[in-house]
């Protein structure tokens, strides 16, 4: 079983538009309802992918509720999130389908009190019990404290489970001193951590700040991976009209299956770049699509 944390999920929906005009009323037809948060997103594609995977985090309020009768009917799926009293966010996806833009409005999210965190971290303990591997993704909501993702990835480490860190800020800096096996930041993400926009040196000085791996995605440029087996890039041939917004929680759920198969990692890499292109939509891919582009991807081993 893979295990996934969403600590700030959220209800997605999105319209579709042929233009956003500013100062203007938009006629819109019926928008799509999708669960939402980083790590919901990464165990919807794990579970397509074949995995047994189980969700947890919060979820509360009528829009907890409607995440999780979405959840509910995905096979491989299992759904342990903790209940909150405040409801889950929502977050608005306007696409202008002439353009191919996303502008995107994300509500903050609802505060989480003292006994609610208290009941996740029990249950956090529990489900690491059966776990091969966990993932630890997204923002933190209010009233969860800046290292919480330090102190998940070294509960996790202590129970031998490896991790998988993906956020960014602060939670970042200080969940990468507790030693994740792989952190996979985005670009602004990485600069942010690292105060450099040059890829190589951004990505290996990620590396040195504690994580055993760094695998960061660069749009068309591709993957970059820092690991221990040296420095990596993966491209998939394009031009592919994916899905940009759901690319990177593909990529987080190629690598974590690939962790759990222990791959080599250019095997790992080039799932991941062909996943990420594959990408429909944030949690879910096409898997012909995917299937066709895997032997297409370019790995090659880049000097430090």
């Amino acid at each position: 079983m893979i295990l996934t944390v969403t600590l700030n999920t959220a209800l997605d929906l999105t319209y579709e538009v042929p233009a956003l005009v500013p100062h203007t009323s938009h006629r819109v037809g019926h928008g799509t309802e999708r669960p939402g948060g980083r790590g919901v997103n990464v165990a919807r594609v794990l579970a397509a992918l074949g995995h047994e995977t189980v969700v947890t985090g919060f979820a509360g309020g009528p829009t907890g509720d409607r995440l999780r009768a979405l959840l509910a009917p995905v096979p491989r799926l299992t759904d342990a999130f903790v209940a909150t009293e405040a409801p889950t966010r929502r977050t608005l996806a306007v696409v202008a389908t002439r353009a191919g833009d996303t502008t995107l409005f994300d509500e903050t999210g609802a505060a989480v009190t003292s006994a609610e965190w208290t009941a996740f971290r029990e249950r956090y303990v529990d489900l690491l019990d059966g776990a091969e591997a966990v993932a630890l993704c997204g923002s933190l909501p209010p009233g969860v404290h800046v290292g919480a993702y330090a102190d998940l990835v070294r509960t996790a480490r202590s129970a031998g489970v490896p991790v998988l860190l993906d956020t960014g800020g602060e939670p970042l800096r200080r969940g990468i001193a507790a030693r994740p096996d792989l952190v996979k930041p985005d670009a602004d993400e990485l600069a942010g951590l690292t105060g450099s926009r040059e890829p190589r040196r951004a990505t290996q000085d990620a590396r040195r700040r504690g994580a055993h791996a760094v695998v960061t995605p660069l749009g068309p440029d591709g993957l970059l991976a820092a690991t221990p087996d040296g420095l990596w890039r993966a491209v998939a041939p394009g031009p592919v009209h994916g899905a940009p917004r759901g690319a990177g929680d593909s990529v987080a759920a190629a690598l974590l299956a690939g962790l759990v198969d222990d791959t080599p990692w250019p095997d790992r890499l080039s799932h991941a770049a062909a996943l990420s292109a594959a990408s429909t939509a944030p949690g879910a891919y096409d898997p012909e699509l995917s299937a066709d582009l895997l032997p297409q991807v370019r790995v090659t081993e880049e000097s430090a």
